[in-house]
């Protein structure tokens, strides 16, 4: 993939080839008017991972892109800075390679960076090396992040040595209120912070009219929308198989508040397995799954989308939201979807600037 060319006087040109882009491709599920929502147009990324390129003494950030002079090979792109990353990836970018070119013991076998931070500032950097880590490094690393004044983990083959936490704590004010999340490094969580701030106002204005009924939530992730939709529900079941996941998704459950919600870690065909009455055991007695009475579920799969036998589950719910990071998966699976349900809102939101990439929330309810 090329990387992004950031031209912020073209954003609102880019934005409309998405929306014409959309509007078109699904145009024949006969959605309402397609509702978008636009990025910051640089410095909107919050997590970013480089390459640490070395030649003789110079160090620099990396990413490669096919070379179109022989597209059998990949050519190095040089980043001094990075305008689609935050504000505070792009100062510490410089200020990294400032502090570590003259000290071996940290820029020894240093062969990748890895950056997470949040909007009110807060950064953590993973120092990723082909060598083993010992004490000599982590009193320096220890040097390093109070001179960076962030956070630092060093990784290399079966190691990882986390000096101070392994997360950030993102801040995210959604219609007056203030939701907090544990994001931990290495694992997934949205990129584009602004963006997933629109996307929980909006999945939480769909949803207003829900007290009396209860939610499922599929590939839940850290509980980012189960934390924001809670309020809107009387109980809300959540489940996701990634176990760093699950945890940070049960810590953010505790952080909020919230106590009218349940993370369970289960895959998402299991579940419907156990929905089914397929499957049972400890866990799933625990759920009382009896007691709930699911009106609405809402699925944010991966980019490869459903398989026809989730799509039949989701058709038995009287509401669906589908946010979808691939609309060439999303439209397939609303042939299916749309055959028992219409869909009453649609919205785009530009999750990637720059690039051809499409996150999309879909309100689907039974015809």
């Amino acid at each position: 993939m090329p990387v992004p060319v950031v031209d912020p006087a073209r954003y609102e040109q880019q934005l409309e080839a998405k929306r014409e882009r959309i509007t078109r491709d699904f145009a024949r599920f006969s959605p309402p008017p397609l509702e978008v929502y636009p990025s910051p147009p640089s410095h909107y990324r919050q997590r970013c991972e480089f390459r640490l390129w070395h030649e003789g003494d110079d160090l620099f950030y990396a990413m490669f892109e096919v070379d179109p002079q022989d597209p059998t090979k990949k050519r190095v792109v040089r980043l001094d800075a990075y305008p689609v990353a935050s504000r505070r990836i792009n100062e510490l970018m410089p200020g990294l390679l400032d502090a570590i070119r003259d000290v071996p013991l940290l820029r020894r076998r240093l062969f990748q960076v890895e950056f997470l931070t949040t909007l009110s500032g807060e950064a953590l950097v993973t120092l990723i090396y082909h060598r083993p880590l010992d004490d000599a490094w982590e009193a320096e690393a220890r040097r390093l992040q109070e001179r960076l004044g962030a956070m630092i983990i060093g990784r290399s083959r079966k190691q990882r040595l986390v000096l101070e936490r392994d997360h950030v704590w993102e801040r995210l004010a959604v219609e007056g209120r203030e939701f907090v999340y544990q994001q931990v490094e290495n694992s997934f969580t949205q990129p584009n912070a602004e963006i997933c701030r629109e996307m929980l106002a909006w999945a939480r204005e769909v949803t207003r009219d829900s007290r009396d009924g209860d939610l499922v939530e599929l590939y839940c992730g850290n509980g980012n929308f189960t934390i924001a939709l809670a309020e809107n529900f009387r109980r809300v079941l959540a489940t996701e198989i990634s176990r760093t996941s699950v945890a940070s998704a049960r810590a953010n459950l505790a952080a909020n508040g919230i106590d009218n919600a349940v993370i369970g870690r289960m895959s998402a065909e299991e579940f419907a397995a156990a929905l089914e009455g397929r499957k049972g055991g400890r866990r799933v007695a625990e759920w009382a799954l009896h007691e709930y009475a699911f009106t609405t579920v809402l699925v944010d799969p991966p980019r490869a989308g459903l398989d026809a036998a989730s799509c039949r589950q989701l058709s038995g719910y009287s509401r669906i939201v589908y946010i979808s990071c691939n609309p060439e998966t999303l439209a397939s699976n609303l042939e299916h979807l749309t055959a028992t349900h219409r869909i009453t809102r649609f919205a785009l939101f530009d999750q990637f600037p720059w690039t051809h990439h499409c996150e999309c929330g879909v309100l689907l309810e039974r015809r």
